[in-house]
């Protein structure tokens, strides 16, 4: 279990390197997109995040 969790972590960490690697000017566009959000749009989107996620793990277990 831990094995897979540190799998995942790993998998993460490449996939979030991706777009500030291959485009940084539009990764840092974004970021200052971000944070112009109030914190219940930010919290918001970290929940439907979550929520795919989720359903995601279900669909694909």
């Amino acid at each position: 279990m831990s094995e897979t969790l540190l799998l995942a972590f790993a998998l993460m960490l490449v996939l979030e390197g991706v777009v500030p690697f291959v485009a940084p000017s539009t990764w840092r566009e974004t970021f200052r997109r971000l944070i112009r959000f109030s914190d219940g749009q930010i919290r918001f989107f970290g929940l439907t995040s979550m929520l795919i996620g989720l359903v995601l793990l279900v669909v694909l277990k």
